[in-house]
């Protein structure tokens, strides 16, 4: 499928389902762990239905799920955990940190919902803290993609692998898909400084942008952090826009140009409660994630107004 075609008709969830019935058949060391969510509805009930011994619903008990995969994966099996991110990451922490790092053991978690996705379920199913979390245990993969042809290939490699992998799914979607890789790669080039656009926000990036010398770069994998291209690009005017909580990679980001004078603009969601519902569109407005926000601040960052 090319990726105009799934661009038009597939979503990223709607990847990792496909690509997962498939693992399920062609790797025996794979397994599916899940809370309700996707489990019926035509999803993945086929799946459970072909391997009744490596799929698992355990309703809606998401710190159970992950319980779960910690015991599979300490039988050798290699899970795969679905469900919303909040559910996922923030709920099911203690058991991603006891159960998962603790015990020294891997799994794939992937999550649905981003930040804000479904922003009329509320602040319930918000998760911008998501990544940030990840942070605070040694050792975990993250990937971040911004449209569906760059789900199937880290999942892939993630489940062949025996460390801890988290992917971020969204229904936020750049209009083209680029090559999926662990190093930033670089789309434009300019002298005023780096502008870093992580996952779906590659898009409002590149029009914030047009027309400034600066150099954009994109980034599907936030941890481990590509610190070496950071480093070899040279610019000591750094801004990063994430589609999570403002700041999260301003730590690796700092610590990777210690060394030498730098300035640092991280954009992304806000801490702030904001009581509000509206749309994911509404939230972008709000946490100042659209293209005429990121350039109003990329131009006092850089002295371009």
């Amino acid at each position: 499928m090319s990726n105009s075609t799934m661009e038009a008709s597939v979503s990223m969830r709607e990847v990792f389902i496909a690509e997962t019935a498939r693992l399920l058949w062609d790797d025996p060391r794979s397994a599916l762990v899940l809370a309700a969510i996707s489990a019926g509805e035509g999803r993945f009930a086929d799946a459970a239905r072909d391997h009744p011994d490596r799929v698992v619903n355990v309703g809606i008990r998401e710190q159970l799920m992950v319980g779960v995969a910690g015991g599979l994966a300490l039988t050798g099996l290699r899970p795969i955990v679905h469900t919303y991110a909040p559910f996922l990451v923030e709920r099911a922490f203690e058991q991603v940190k006891l159960d998962l790092g603790h015990q020294g053991v891997g799994a794939v978690l992937v999550s649905v919902g981003a930040s804000y996705d479904w922003s009329e379920g509320g602040f319930t199913h918000f998760s911008p803290r998501d990544v940030a979390l990840f942070d605070t245990i040694e050792g975990w993969r993250v990937h971040v993609p911004g449209h569906a042809a760059e789900v199937a290939g880290p999942l892939t490699r993630a489940v062949a692998a025996d460390d801890s992998v988290y992917i971020r799914l969204s229904d936020r979607t750049n209009r083209e898909a680029r090559p999926v890789s662990d190093r930033l790669t670089v789309l434009r080039r300019g002298s005023a400084g780096l502008v870093i656009a992580v996952g779906p926000t590659l898009d409002p990036v590149l029009a914030a942008t047009e027309g400034l010398d600066v150099t954009v770069a994109y980034a599907t994998t936030v941890r481990p952090f590509d610190t070496e291209t950071l480093r070899e690009l040279g610019h000591d005017a750094v801004a990063i826009v994430e589609p999570y909580l403002a700041g999260t990679s301003s730590h690796v980001i700092g610590d990777a140009l210690a060394d030498r004078p730098h300035r640092l603009l991280s954009l992304g969601v806000g801490v702030d409660d904001l009581h509000r519902f509206g749309t994911p569109e509404d939230h972008d407005r709000w946490h100042g994630l659209t293209p005429d926000a990121i350039r109003a601040r990329l131009d006092v960052f850089l002295g371009t107004d």
